[in-house]
């Protein structure tokens, strides 16, 4: 796998990008692996105890597993059952959700059939048995005692029984209605007070569906487009996002002042409470508004100069995804891992939920449950979910910063190689699986916790006191805050990996000292650039909508559209937000070269600069810009400092 040795560190380390590959972090990676095989162990001895068997083929309330001969059960009447003729699990009372424990309350059944068509007495429950040979009451019921028997009105399906169907591979009747489930519905969606607002809202979506996937193609298609002209108009979009931002922030705190002024002149007219009141708040209102003017104005005129880098980094991030094409595909690639991997977690969830042994309930039924320490496998599960999404996700990081750095790091863009993406995945693969690994558990170490403490405040919601409410709120929005940082240092750990192949920690403490030394610079990418971007999302999910307005409003078969207009938005926002989210990705890996570029070369011969004519404008225009204000003068000099004493150094040598 391409990890057999492991190259020496020297003690003073230079950066050689994309001259040495070593494996990282190879500990973690042999503690993955294992953690890998506890989860398949969990799997494994899930299908081993008839857990698979029970969730895929279906089991009724006796313990028997539907379609096969069974075992018996000490203490329980009607298990031990020969159901080889009968492969469906039926409920006598399908609509009797459970909310609390999250199941139907019901007495369940093995049949041969469902019923295809409503049954509204038992008359026509005991002709469907006869003719179909699938009896819907209880075992110890004989047909021909459906309709004479006091027992049935227990041991039959409550009336009428819906229409029902067996679900695909699970063998389960299920109501076609899906009315049925209104009440479930109606407690998840707390604002639909009335069940016919509920059904009308269902029946909008159903009616609209090829237009909600039309939509849906429609938004994929804009983020492509937008991707790709973000590149010519990012210069124009910078600066006219800056000029709305201060002339938003002048007329409100103009507007706040002639309001003050206004209502003091009128002051003497209106000698009660509420106007000095208001008056005094117009004030504050006016007064803050003023410092904040002020305060964003400096800001600007401070950080105007990082904005040309921020547009810089825009115009090379689009010439990237022109030579790397793939790169707009990667969000496939790493949705379509991650939902064969949560199929699979919740297929195990499911196991784990049917596996153990046999026991006798309060009221005479059959539950499965795990005894000793196998009944918290459910945790490692848990763990599993959490370490492996984000490992995956690291896995996409890695992948498109190793692209990146081939880009920018090949002098001769001609010499590209022919996939970057692939050679980034196979570097990724045979190296790099290590930190990533690293890198995904230090995060899920930070997520569970504030996952606990969620869930906590979730369940004392409107028992605790306010002092302990605040401070679970507290320590959520810490942990929430830490896990951030932690990703954004990690997302860079990767690119110092796969620009030296040095491991998590190295390249962790390299990446946040390179970052440290660009702050103001970090500061103006992260709000100009992220802002454009979040404008970029808004734009989209406001097309779309208003797509979906239009197209709608022409709908004459149902009275409400609302449910599929927000499906479509919260849908556009996701595809927006998985696009760009890689063009903000290129962006940050982009400028972590850049500083590191800057850094390390000075354009001297034998210390050339990697990179584009772009950013050599922009350094140049630094340059020029530094020398007139005077060395080491101001921010900017402080900042260049490094680019400035590599090329000292480079003058005392020749």
């Amino acid at each position: 796998m391409g990890c057999c040795s492991s190259a020496a560190q020297s003690s003073k380390r230079e950066w050689k990008p994309l001259e040495d590959h070593s494996c990282t972090d190879v500990p973690w990676l042999l503690l993955f692996i294992l953690f890998c095989i506890g989860m398949g162990f969990i799997c494994g001895f899930s299908i081993a105890t008839g857990a698979a068997a029970r969730l895929l083929s279906g089991y009724d309330s006796y313990g028997n597993i539907c379609g096969q001969k069974n075992v018996k059960v000490e203490g329980i009447v009607n298990s031990g059952l020969d159901l080889t003729h009968k492969k469906y699990v039926f409920f006598l009372d399908p609509c009797n959700i459970d909310l609390v424990h999250q199941k139907i309350k019901s007495i369940a059944l093995c049949v041969s059939a469902c019923p295809r068509k409503e049954l509204k007495t038992l008359a026509d429950i005991q002709k469907f048995a006869e003719t179909n040979g699938s009896t819907l009451c209880s075992y110890e019921l004989q047909p021909s005692e459906y309709t004479t028997d006091p027992r049935a009105a227990k041991l039959c399906p409550k009336y009428p029984v819906p229409e029902s169907a067996p679900i695909p591979f699970f063998h389960r009747c299920a109501p076609v209605n899906i009315s049925c489930y209104a009440k479930f519905a109606e407690a998840l969606i707390t604002f639909v007070s009335d069940s016919s607002v509920l059904h009308r809202l269902i029946s909008g979506v159903m009616t609209s569906k090829e237009i909600i996937m039309g939509l849906c193609l429609l938004s994929l298609v804009l983020s492509m487009i937008l991707m790709v002209i973000i590149r010519y108009i990012s210069r124009v979009l910078v600066w006219i996002l800056t000029i709305l931002v201060i002339l938003g922030s002048l007329g409100g705190t103009g507007v706040l002042w002639w309001l003050y002024a206004k209502q003091r002149m009128s002051a003497g007219a209106l000698e009660t409470q509420i106007a000095k009141d208001n008056l005094q708040a117009l004030l504050i209102y006016a007064i803050a508004a003023t410092v904040f003017t002020v305060v964003l104005f400096l800001i600007m005129l401070i950080m105007r100069k990082r904005v040309a880098l921020t547009i810089a980094l825009f115009h090379v991030a689009g010439k990237v995804f022109i030579h790397l094409p793939l790169l707009v595909f990667q969000p496939f690639w790493t949705f379509f891992v991650l939902i064969l991997f949560w199929t699979y977690w919740i297929t195990v969830l499911l196991f784990l939920g049917t596996t153990g042994s046999p026991v006798p309930n309060e009221e005479g039924f059959v539950e499965f449950r795990m005894a000793g320490p196998l009944k918290y496998m459910w945790w490692y599960h848990v763990v599993g979910l959490i370490w492996i999404s984000e490992f995956i996700l690291a896995c996409q990081q890695m992948t498109v910063a190793g692209a990146v750095v081939t880009y920018y790091f090949t002098r001769e863009k001609r010499n590209l190689p022919f996939t970057p993406i692939l050679a980034s995945v196979n570097r990724l693969v045979c190296y790099h699986l290590g930190t990533v690994a690293k890198g995904s558990f230090i995060i899920t170490i930070v997520k569970i916790p504030r996952m606990i403490l969620m869930y906590i405040h979730t369940q004392l919601k409107g028992k605790e006191n306010a002092c302990a409410r605040c401070m679970l709120k507290a320590c959520i929005c810490c942990l929430w805050c830490l896990e951030k940082c932690l990703t954004y240092l990690n997302q860079n750990a990767y690119t110092a990996t796969a620009i030296n192949s040095t491991n998590f920690c190295t390249s962790a403490k390299d990446a946040f000292v390179i970052l440290v030394e660009n702050a103001l610079r970090v500061a103006a990418i992260n709000t100009v650039g992220d802002f454009m971007l979040f404008l970029g999302k808004v734009l989209i999910v406001c097309s779309t909508g208003l797509a979906g307005i239009m197209l709608l409003n022409y709908q004459r078969d149902y009275t409400i559209w609302v449910l599929p207009l927000i499906i479509v938005c919260l849908f556009a926002f996701l595809v927006a937000h998985c696009f760009l989210s890689i063009y903000e990705m290129v962006v940050d890996v982009l400028f972590l070269c850049f500083a590191i570029d800057t850094k390390y070369n000075d354009g001297s011969p034998g210390r050339e600069f990697y990179m584009d004519k772009v950013l050599m404008e922009f350094v140049e225009n630094s340059k020029k810009s530094m020398k007139e204000a005077g060395r080491g003068g101001g921010a900017e000099g402080r900042e260049l400092k490094p680019m400035d004493h590599c090329w000292a150094v480079n003058s005392r040598e020749t």
